[in-house]
């Protein structure tokens, strides 16, 4: 079984609470099998047997002006799907040098022309084209294009340096560099002579600082020989130029290799990067590129772009310059890994992507959950309660080898699992009463959301028809979205999270640090909400939402009005048109490919406990999804399907991925995000009080719902009860996933033990008062406890420790009422397996 009651603390409570749930195991590598490995992989590591392809990066080279440079980067790819940096090994050859010159790895122009570089290693060959234009002009140096990313590059900008709101020790900058013009202003103007020295560069401030020749807060940021210190000194020599208004922008960014398998710790590998301009150019960034990784443990990287291989795990490389910050893939293998690939079962397209995750990372993933642990968890997913005593037996003995899937084909039609998805995206769109927003209203809203998904609505149809609702909050309710939520911008940044996963929020004062979005993409996505009226109906309680036609939103730093701008897409025409329309068109359409990415991520982590990006409501360049290919598929089957809710869930639910027993082998021990195993998952407050109430024969009564309804069918995030709020329970303030809590926590363990859940719950059923007047066996008793509560039998074991203690009771009705307590507290009550 996956978890055994025997196995849990539910006398002292606090023991599950304070569990992390995970194992980690410690792998001992016998030394001789090491030495063999080693002496067999040194023999031909990097023999022509042993290499299947070699990349070169960039594909094709473009220089233009004699300061243009291009940093080579060469892949070789083992059989094996290890990756190894062969820049320095490889051998170059330009067919016409006249044109292009080559030192070290990398390229220099000399000539306009045209002409190919053959680069070889291990038996393989590339061809990589290059062109020259330009070639004896100088580039003069520019503000935007040069100073600022070296600004950038030593942190200058950063909130914890000059980037911070009051600046620091005089001197202010713009936080990431989201107003160069500012930035231009408070160097040059602002302290005349000092900051800048015109009459000798290399005495000004701005230089003497950065390489640490007088004293700085900051510290020294590069050195007095750097191509950084180069660029501030030249652009002072240059009488501190300004940018003309149509100074190309940068509108790309690209880092290479995109991906990459390291052989041990220690193992480097270079990367490069380049940069796309508004006027068709491009130019290596690699030196003026600000690095870093998200997981240090497995790969650094250094200033100059050198990724170091650390302990095994993954890793993602990010880069920023400008306003993008772009990233690439690592996984870190052990030294001389073997591995030897096993077939692993398949349902569906779900399982051949993460199979092809886990071979990647060499991890064997865990067996098929039984029938038990299946059915159980399968029904807290679906509908939020736990199987009868009479649907698991007849479960059990259900002979059908399709028993699973014909299982959550009358599942996914039941009303609990309506309810269940109700909830949630009550959760997602906030649905609170307040002082703006009536009860009456919630409730409305509540029933016409759970009307869409009952029948299945597409998901698109029906979020279009709350982007674009106009009407009062009675008769129309979806435009209760607009009166809970009524600030302007608050609203465009509760869309892009709610329905593309996307936190704006940051940009609102600033330039995004770890994502593409400005302050110009802010405030243009914001001006979409701009146009929103509202006026009181005959009834005070509600509200009118309507397309008032006019109103707009001005950028804070130049007071521009924006026009409004697809989040991530192109630029709307909304003359004449309701702009929350031209929105939702676009934002619930293929043309958008947050959209289906978004709502297929949310449907995951259901079921999963963790998405695949993850926070689900978090997604970003420096937040990169676990598996992008089966995010990528999901989404594009998810659209093609038409937006069919139900059909996504089937296919998730009947996929060997999340069929899988929760138990961990020596290989996915400490795996948390690549589901080579099921998580242990704590049930939902609202299911938790729900299958409480069910396993003891209780009812409960809450605000607008009749004696004995589910928590899960709650409307109003209003209401709620101790048990609720001790729990986790979502109080709908926001629209972050991060309101529900899923923390384990001593309260909880308290309130099982000791609170009116359990007990008063117990002796409300009576049901082993029931079950003893009927002169039920206590082992018969017995027995229907476990599988009310746990969904299956007691084990011979337990019923060994049990049955003696019943049989020489006083009062076997008490006993085996602390039984059920006992089930009632158990971790594996508690949680989802």
């Amino acid at each position: 079984m996956e978890v055994k009651i025997s196995d849990t603390n539910a006398q002292s409570g606090s023991g599950w609470a304070m569990d992390k749930y995970s194992t980690i195991f410690n792998r001992c590598w016998m030394t001789w099998g090491v030495l063999g490995t080693f002496l067999f992989a040194t023999g031909d590591v990097f023999g022509e047997s042993k290499l299947t392809q070699l990349r070169v990066y960039p594909e094709q080279v473009k220089l233009e002006t004699t300061a243009d440079r291009q940093l080579l980067v060469v892949q070789a790819v083992r059989e094996d799907g290890v990756t190894v940096d062969v820049s320095h090994e490889a051998k170059f050859q330009i067919a016409d040098q006249q044109f292009v010159k080559l030192e070290g790895t990398t390229l220099c122009p000399q000539a306009d022309g045209k002409t190919e570089l053959r680069v070889e290693y291990g038996g393989l060959t590339k061809a990589v084209p290059l062109e020259v234009i330009k070639a004896t002009e100088a580039r003069p140096v520019s503000f935007k294009l040069d100073v600022m990313p070296v600004l950038m590059k030593a942190g200058c900008n950063s909130g914890s340096c000059h980037g911070a709101a009051r600046g620091k020790d005089g001197f202010r900058l713009s936080l990431f560099g989201y107003d160069p013009d500012g930035d231009y202003h408070r160097i040059v103007r602002e302290l005349p002579g000092r900051r800048v020295d015109l009459a000798v560069p290399e005495a000004s401030l701005l230089v003497e600082k950065s390489v640490g020749a007088v004293p700085h807060g900051g510290g020294k940021r590069f050195e007095m020989t750097s191509d950084l210190n180069k660029t501030f000194v030249d652009w002072v020599a240059a009488n501190c130029p300004q940018d003309p208004a149509d100074v190309p922008v940068c509108t790309g960014l690209s880092l290479y290799p995109p991906d990459g398998v390291l052989d041990g710790e220690g193992t480097k590998q270079q990367v490069t990067v380049r940069a796309t301009y508004s006027d068709g150019s491009d130019r290596d960034v690699t030196a003026l590129t600000l690095f870093m990784s998200n997981n240090d443990n497995s790969a650094t990287i250094s200033p100059e772009g050198i990724i170091q291989a650390g302990a095994r795990g993954e890793a993602f490389i990010m880069a920023r310059f400008a306003t993008f910050t772009v990233g690439s893939h690592f996984v870190v293998l052990p030294k001389w890994h073997q591995y030897e690939a096993k077939a692993m079962p398949s349902a569906n397209y779900i399982d051949d992507l993460v199979n092809q995750k886990l071979m990647k990372l060499r991890i064997e993933p865990s067996g098929k959950a039984d029938d038990e642990a299946f059915l159980r968890r399968v029904y807290l997913d679906l509908v939020g309660i736990l199987p009868t005593e009479e649907e698991y037996v007849a479960f059990m003995t259900d002979t059908n080898p399709q028993k699973r899937d014909l299982l959550i084909d009358q599942l996914v039609e039941r009303k609990e699992f309506t309810e269940v998805w109700v909830s949630k995206w009550a959760e997602w769109l906030m649905m609170r009463s307040s002082n703006q927003t009536s009860y009456k209203s919630i409730v409305l809203y509540y029933n016409w959301l759970s009307e869409q998904i009952a029948e299945n609505v597409p998901l698109n149809v029906m979020v279009r028809d709350i982007l674009s609702a106009n009407g009062g909050t009675f008769k129309n309710a979806p435009t209760n979205f607009y009166q809970i939520e009524r600030d302007t911008l608050k609203v465009s940044e509760n869309v892009a999270q709610i329905f593309m996963g996307m936190r704006t929020q940051c940009a609102q004062c600033h330039n995004h640090p770890f994502d593409r979005w400005t302050q110009d993409d802010y405030y243009a996505f914001a001006s979409f909400f701009s146009q929103i009226g509202r006026k009181e109906a005959e009834d005070y309680r509600e509200t009118i939402i309507f397309n008032s036609g006019g109103g707009d939103v001005r950028h804070p730093v130049n007071g521009k009005v924006m026009e409004p701008v697809f989040l991530g897409g192109p630029k709307a025409d909304t003359k004449g048109k309701d702009r929350r329309e031209v929105l939702a068109n676009w934002l619930a359409s293929p043309e958008n490919p947050y959209f289906a990415e978004n709502f297929v991520n949310r449907v995951w982590h259901h079921f999963f406990g963790i998405g695949i990006v993850d926070p689900i409501d978090d997604v970003r360049i420096s937040n990169p999804p676990s598996n992008e290919p089966l995010l990528k598929e999901l989404a594009k089957r998810f659209t093609a399907s038409n937006y069919n809710f139900k059909q996504l869930v089937k296919e998730i639910v009947r996929s060997e991925a999340y069929q899988r027993s929760t138990q961990r082998n020596e290989s996915n021990a400490t795996d948390e995000k690549n589901f080579a195993h099921q998580s242990l998952r704590r049930i939902k407050a609202e299911s938790m009080l729900d299958i409480i109430t069910q396993v003891t024969s209780g009812r409960e009564k809450f605000r607008g719902l009749p004696l004995g309804a589910r928590a899960v069918q709650i409307a109003d995030g209003q209401t709620s009860n101790y048990f609720l709020t001790t729990f986790g329970r979502a109080t709908r303030e926001t629209a972050c996933s991060c309101e529900v809590k899923m923390e384990p926590t001593l309260s909880q363990a308290l309130h099982l033990l000791n609170g009116d859940s359990s007990n008063q719950k117990i002796a409300q059923g009576n049901l082993v008062g029931k079950w003893l007047q009927e002169k039920v066996p206590h082992e018969e008793i017995v027995q229907r406890l476990y599988i009310r509560c746990l969904s299956r039998k007691a084990t011979q074991a337990e019923l060994d420790v049990l049955l003696p203690t019943l049989a020489e009771s006083k009062d076997a009705k008490k006993d085996l009422d602390d039984v059920f307590w006992a089930l009632l507290n158990s971790r594996e009550f508690i949680f989802n397996h």
